[in-house]
């Protein structure tokens, strides 16, 4: 892939999206093919990352995007927007783990940036990272988010959001401004 930005496509998911969308995700963060890629979570959590449900939730809620990527006619990667006033909500990032690491999510997330910019006139894009994955915030922090410190629990016991492997594990805020 000399340029990952060729022959992207990008749009809205719609709700027959939802299966594609929900085994990207998974593919990207659970289980031994999550292991293919870099943003693996499986040492530290397992059982799934999401599921139709909650997919289809950021789909059909009108305040959030869940921007789907295709390329050559498959989904590659997808994020969620979500516009929380005067900032936008970046989650739910999947690329797939056979792509990752040849530049596709930067493009993935300057474009999610720019939407947000543009189309709600936000002026900060805001994350949420498990605080133990460090391998991951500073490849956010290279592309211009900053740690904020604000830490917020994860869900221990709920396992729609996986199963602990260990137990400290929270959500750290990540900032970045769009100007």
């Amino acid at each position: 892939m000399d340029n990952p930005a060729n022959g992207l496509t990008f749009r809205a998911a719609t709700d027959a999206d939802v299966d594609v969308l929900v085994a990207l995700i998974e593919s990207a963060y659970r289980g031994d093919s999550s292991r293919t890629g870099w943003t693996t979570e499986a040492d530290i959590l397992q059982g799934q990352r999401t599921d139709p449900e909650g997919v289809l939730e950021v789909i059909k809620s009108p305040d959030s995007r869940l921007l789907t990527v295709e390329q050559d006619g498959g989904v590659v990667a997808c994020c969620q927007l979500e516009h929380r006033g005067d900032h936008a909500y970046f989650g739910m990032f999947a690329v797939s783990p056979a792509l990752q690491g040849a530049g596709l999510g930067k493009v993935v997330m300057a474009e999610a940036e720019r939407q947000a910019r543009e189309d709600w006139g936000v002026t900060e894009m805001h994350m949420t990272v498990i605080s133990v994955r460090n391998d991951l915030i500073t490849w956010y922090e290279r592309r211009g988010y900053r740690r904020t410190g604000q830490m917020s629990p994860f869900p221990y016991g709920d396992e729609r959001f996986g199963i602990p492997q260990r137990d400290d594990l929270q959500f750290e805020l990540l900032v970045k401004p769009l100007v």
